[in-house]
């Protein structure tokens, strides 16, 4: 699978073109943005792109009115092929943001139900009341997400649903050549769903990849042969900010070694999670971290750890966001992308990923843990890399069972010797090569 051999850059369009938080109806050509950011897509090194929601919506995205049209605020079908065309020819993927848990207010469904009331023939698509109300004074009762009543509740046990659902996404596979979904909420989605969508995209597309959003609990109730081929690692996400911030390495490598080590009993092992140290949903990782010294050190970590490394716009130059400043604050507009010193970092993690076996494929072996550094090691197919974090102010010596003395830093390209063990300089990481 294509997905679990590179990096993934996510974009939360609506945000990213400066369109307005409101369906204003104004067709405005915006995500042709894209296709000036692809220079710097290249250079960073990423192979696919995550689109969090194009389609008509009420607001946000997540409440569609249109599973078949991209969103007025950001153009046209025709515009958005073009950027999926000029994405391709690039060698880069696309996936996008499936929303399949529910649909906005908008929905022509929904819109139709509050027409027409038990008279419509979409009143079996939501789960309906009409013995009850809503908060919008509808004459009836529905299910919204998580009391969300924005976000009104899909019937994925009615066939009429789901087929209009698959339909969507075959039309979205032959119109933009789209590699694989996001699933949104994929907790929330009915299984039966989620193996039927697995076998009908598999025909349609060969390696296409889908990915569910899991806040947490077992990551297996939807990652499978038959269900997702991956799903969002939110509990290395925290362990990993939380052990830079709290400087007990402890907490990271207990989670690697529950989901990915050597024992029997290892949750994931030879599965390919999403691995991110930020999203739509959360504050930057600039914001997060106590010590700015620890940014760069903890993209090495996402890079060098299993999984499949994430990285959100803006954030690969340092970008700041608290999630109390609103979702908004999370998904701004920038004119044109940034570079620095921890862009280059990003960049060569990247490139080294790209190639290396290890880093797509091999399990997770740990070599020394304190609570302020932590080594680890991969392996497959007769490559290995050595994975290096000194989190402390403190240079730090290290003496662990290397089975070799001299590797590559694949962060800066120079030769490593730790044949007598490896002296650390403070703030440090490396990415070796053996």
């Amino acid at each position: 699978m294509w997905a679990y051999e590179t990096s993934f850059y996510q974009i939360y369009p609506l945000g990213f073109c400066g369109a307005p938080f409101e369906n204003d109806g104004v067709l405005e050509h915006r995500i042709l943005k894209v296709i000036d950011w692809i220079s710097h897509l290249k250079k960073l090194g990423v192979g696919a792109v995550i689109f969090n929601p194009v389609f008509e919506s009420d607001t946000h995205g997540y409440n569609t009115r249109d599973y078949k049209k991209i969103d007025v605020r950001l153009g046209t079908n025709a515009d958005f092929k073009k950027v999926c065309k000029a994405l391709h020819k690039e060698k880069i993927r696309v996936v996008l943001d499936g929303v399949f848990n529910h649909a906005g207010r908008g929905f022509f469904g929904f819109e139709d139900v509050k027409e027409k009331k038990w008279d419509s023939p979409y009143k079996d698509w939501f789960n309906i009341s009409f013995d009850g109300n809503s908060n919008y004074n509808d004459g009836f009762w529905y299910e919204g997400w998580e009391g969300n009543y924005d976000l009104v509740k899909l019937n994925l046990r009615n066939p009429a649903v789901t087929d209009y659902l698959l339909e969507s996404i075959k039309f979205w596979i032959d119109e933009f050549g789209i590699d694989g979904l996001r699933l949104d909420v994929a907790y929330c989605v009915d299984t039966d769903f989620l193996r039927r969508l697995r076998h009908e995209t598999a025909a349609w597309k060969e390696d296409f990849f889908l990915m569910g959003e899991m806040i947490g609990g077992d990551y297996n109730r939807i990652m499978s042969d038959e269900l997702c081929h991956s799903a969002t690692n939110y509990e290395c996400y925290k362990g990993m900010f939380s052990s830079f911030n709290s400087m007990n390495m402890f907490e990271i490598v207990h989670s690697l070694l529950r989901q990915f080590g050597p024992e029997n009993w290892t949750l994931y092992k030879g599965k390919h999670l999403l691995s991110f140290v930020d999203n739509h949903d959360v504050s930057r990782i600039a914001s997060t971290l106590s010590r700015p010294e620890h940014l760069k050190l903890i993209y090495t970590l996402m890079f060098g750890m299993p999984g499949i490394p994430t990285i959100y716009y803006g954030s690969e130059w340092g970008e700041k966001a608290d999630k109390s400043q609103g979702d908004p604050a999370l998904r701004p507009c920038f004119d044109s992308p940034l570079w620095n010193d921890l862009t280059d970092v990003i960049a060569a993690l990247c490139k080294a990923r790209e190639g290396s076996k290890a880093l797509s494929y091999g399990g997770f072996s740990s070599l020394l843990l304190t609570n302020r550094q932590c080594i680890f090691e991969r392996e497959a197919d007769g490559d290995r890399m050595i994975v290096v974090i000194n989190a402390d102010e403190n240079s730090f010596h290290a003496d662990f069972n290397a089975r070799a003395g001299k590797g590559k830093d694949m962060i800066t390209g120079k030769d490593i010797d730790f044949g007598g063990g490896l002296d650390i300089p403070p703030y440090t990481g490396y990415l070796i090569q053996v």
